[in-house]
């Protein structure tokens, strides 16, 4: 690990101000930071403490909550009104991870970890995420769990987390402090960009900018599922994931939030898919249809091919589950 400065916020504002010059990066849990640093994937000069600071509620705002950055996932997963209004977000935080890291880690860092491609984590390996313009060994390579949707020549790597893919479902918004003072509110659908030619660049927020807290609007309701399909029960990350809320209305399918995780560089949506299912009367043939419409432009790269066909079956799943039809 090379040699860095350390200095503990004592306010949101100071944090952002300390952060905003030079190489440096906020620390709360570190979950994912400390690995990277070990690696010297990661080599800030200064890290910001902020595990101090005053963002460690969950509270009611209106008809929705506003959950603090610092609140750990385990807190957040066992919130009675989490269970209770938004119970995908709630399995959604219980599907990854372990029980230590889960307490450990928080809401704010969890948006922010970085990809588990095998090539960003291997320093020898080429990587335009991790370095930029040198090439991407994924492509081409062993590229198993690496994304099929979103992609470009110069990554295909995918976001890992599936806390982020039940908020994209239920559109949460992201508030941040920049070093100015300024406080901004991104939507979740924003926040995180598609690789394009600058797959190291993965969200909007700029130098400095310190996520603070997470608001979630009015619940939906409906029967709410977070399928996630990986190699194992436990410990590791999606293959497929679906975020789904349905709402039925005599018999016909009502509301419909679809987001999909292990499929892109950022947690996805395609409004069209739940556009389609909208009024309309579940079946199988709906559901090929609705699969149809996610998978026309995906690409798989070998290794992953599979996945086409498994984000379809699984999306089959879901929508059989949360509508009551026999497949």
């Amino acid at each position: 690990m090379r040699p860095f400065d350390y200095t503990r916020a004592t306010a949101p504002q100071e944090a952002a101000a300390m952060a905003a010059a030079g190489a440096a990066k906020f620390i709360a849990g570190g979950t994912n930071l400390l690995d990277l640093m070990k690696l010297q994937v990661e080599t800030p000069e200064k890290l910001v403490d902020v595990t101090r600071l005053p963002m460690k509620d969950i509270a009611a705002e209106g008809d929705g909550l506003k959950i603090g950055a610092l609140v750990p996932n385990s807190d957040l997963a066992a919130d009675e009104r989490v269970r209770r209004d938004y119970p995908v977000l709630s399995r959604a935080l219980l599907a990854g991870a372990s029980g230590q890291l889960r307490n450990k880690a928080t809401t704010g860092g969890n948006l922010l970890q970085r990809t588990r491609c095998y090539y960003f984590y291997e320093t020898s390996a080429r990587c335009n995420k991790r370095e930029p313009g040198s090439g991407c060994d994924a492509i081409g390579g062993f590229n198993r769990i690496h994304a099929i949707l979103g992609t470009s020549d110069a990554c295909i790597a995918t976001h890992p987390s599936d806390m982020a893919v039940a908020m994209r479902a239920l559109d949460a918004e992201i508030e941040t402090l920049t070093p100015d003072g300024a406080t901004k509110r991104h939507p979740i659908a924003d926040f995180h960009r598609l690789p394009g030619d600058t797959p190291n660049v993965e969200t909007v927020l700029s130098p400095g900018e310190l996520i603070t807290a997470v608001h979630l609007p009015a619940p939906l309701g409906g029967t709410q599922i977070y399928r996630k399909v990986r190699d194992r029960a436990s410990y590791a990350f999606a293959l497929v994931s679906i975020a789904a809320i349905v709402t039925m209305d005599a018999g016909k399918i009502g509301t419909v939030r679809l987001a999909f995780g292990g499929v892109a560089h950022k947690p996805w949506r395609n409004e069209a898919v739940e556009a389609a299912l909208a009024g309309e009367t579940p079946s199988a043939a709906l559901f090929d249809k609705a699969a149809d419409i996610l998978l026309a432009e995906a690409k798989g790269f070998g290794e992953n091919d599979f996945k086409i066909p498994l984000a379809r079956r699984t999306l089959a799943a879901v929508l059989a589950e949360a509508t009551g039809v026999s497949l």
